[in-house]
């Protein structure tokens, strides 16, 4: 989906500030609204491409003025009324209806924690074989969809090379849409001055990682 999130190469929003320090949260609710989405991953309905699908609804002004992890909140809210886990009347009261069901104990911080430090694998086959191989000349295609995806605005349209084939991972856009299934993954490497013109005097390249339907042959 073409969204504000999708920000990439673009220009005007000043430079990105880096931290003087490693530490990932900043703040103790900022742990708490990640430990909440990490429980709520073990919902069986649940993926990241959902979760992302669902940040980039969020409207442009908010998306770009409210705290990273503030997102994230907003963003739990609204897949657990969407799942019928809460509803908006609880929210705004701050007082939670729901019945304590004895068959389904609510889960614990450690067993969040261990779900965190759990590996994960996106690998999922297809039968399908791969269409392109390292060398491969290519272009990102140029239509978009209203769904979620993770082919990149800047790169629709651009001509680049198939550098690697890491076999078939989770389509993120089928995913999003609560249907997974695999497909070749590929490393597909961009001239900058392909994607972004008024580089032209670069040799810098740019390597994106780029699912087979995002791609055509040259």
């Amino acid at each position: 989906m073409d969204g504000v999130h999708d920000l990439g190469g673009r220009e005007g929003f000043g430079p990105i500030l880096g931290k003087d320090d490693e530490r990932p949260f900043r703040s103790d609710w900022e742990m708490r609204a990640f430990g909440l989405a990490q429980a709520a991953a073990g919902d069986a309905d649940w993926s990241i491409d959902w979760f992302r699908h669902c940040r980039e609804l969020i409207i442009p002004a908010e998306y770009l003025t409210r705290p990273y992890f503030d997102q994230w909140v907003v963003t739990i809210a609204a897949q657990m009324i969407d799942a019928g886990y809460l509803t908006l009347e609880e929210l705004d009261s701050g007082r939670s209806s729901f019945a304590r069901q004895p068959g389904y104990p609510p889960e614990t911080a450690d067993e969040a924690r261990a779900y965190v430090k759990s590996a994960r694998s996106y690998v999922l086959g297809s039968e399908a074989p791969p269409l392109f191989v390292a060398g491969d000349a290519v272009r990102g295609k140029s239509l978009g969809h209203p769904g979620h995806t993770r082919l990149p605005s800047y790169a629709r349209g651009r001509r680049g090379s198939v550098i690697a084939h890491h076999g078939a991972h989770v389509l993120p856009d089928a995913s999003a849409a609560g249907s997974p299934r695999g497909e070749h993954l590929y490393t597909v490497g961009f001239a900058a001055s392909e994607l972004w013109p008024e580089t032209h005097d670069s040799r810098d390249q740019v390597f994106v990682d780029l699912w087979e339907s995002y791609l055509e042959r040259i």
